[in-house]
Order: C-alpha cells, then structure tokens, then sequence
C-alpha cells in the first residue's frame, strides 16, 4: 500500500502523471490568432526621446488587438495561447464606437522572446500586416543592439517606424 502512494506522489508530479484536477485554461489556435492580428491587431513603437546627451531616447515596442467589448473572452484565450501580455478595458468617447477591450504586448523580453518568433513561424496573411511586421523587426533588433541610445540610431528607428501601418491605396 505504501509503494502505491508512492507511485501516485510521483506520477502526480511527472509531466506523464494520472489526469490533473487542474483546468486547463481556454485557448485559441494559433491560425486564429494570426487571422485576429491580420484583422484587428497592430505593431507599434512609441519614441521619447531625447533621455541622453548623444541624442538617444525611449523606444518601446507594442502589440495590440483592439475588439469590441462583447468580444473580452476572445481576447484572454489569445492571453493564454501566448502566455504573455495583459487585456484591459479602453473606454471609447466617439459617437457611433462602441466599448473596447484591448490584448496589449509591450514589454521588450515578451516581444523579443514570444510575439516575434511566433509570427516568424506563424505567417500573417496580409500585405500591409506582413510589411508592419517586418518593419517592427527591424526596429526591435535595433532596439536590441542599443541603437537607440544614439541620434544615428534613434533617427534610423524614426524612419522605419514611418514606413509601418500605412493604408495601402487599391487601384480602381
């Protein structure tokens, strides 16, 4: 009898162990997430400058999906599919919005470590998304190396930034 306990203890503890009592938490597919960001998400970088005397200043990289309140459980499966990030309530004054929650992303090591490698493996789909993405790469490597503690670095980080989130124009 004592062997058995022994052996439910320590199969209870392995990753192979009987059934959890645990719940799991809800998630989400990874395609939907990479579908939710081609529709409602956004890469952004927020610039201070300058901190320094060489002309650098605070670059802060952001992730966010914005949907409308209704849509809050939505937003916390995409949370715990990630493992990162945090979802709040953005209040909407403008006639004719509704109510928003928002999934937000915005420290470098969530970034760097979870949101970039999983859209490099997850592909987004659109044009405009993929070309934001890209550019917020390039400024989160920046960023990564130090550049933007300098003048040189921090207007380079301006310059892509300005190329990201635009509205592509169809032709008609």
């Amino acid at each position: 009898m004592e062997n058995l306990k022994v052996l439910r203890s320590q199969l209870r503890h392995s990753k192979l162990g009987l059934k959890s009592s645990r719940r799991t938490k809800p998630m989400v597919s990874d395609d939907y997430i990479v579908g939710l960001t081609d529709g409602e998400g956004c890469f952004y970088v927020l610039i201070k400058s300058p901190l320094n005397k060489g002309g650098g200043g605070r670059v802060t990289l952001n992730f966010f999906i914005k949907v409308q309140e209704q849509d809050k459980a939505m937003l916390d499966k995409v949370r715990n599919s990630l493992g990162c990030g945090a979802v709040y309530f953005q209040p909407e004054s403008r006639e004719n919005h509704s109510q928003c929650y928002r999934y937000t992303v915005n420290t470098h090591r969530a970034i760097l470590d979870v949101i970039i490698p999983f859209f490099r493996k997850h592909q987004l789909q659109s044009y405009s998304k993929k070309k934001s993405f890209e550019l917020f790469c390039k400024i989160a490597k920046l960023v990564e190396m130090g550049k933007h503690h300098s003048k040189f670095g921090l207007d380079r980080i301006r310059l892509l930034k300005s190329q990201m989130n635009l509205r592509t124009r169809v032709a008609r």
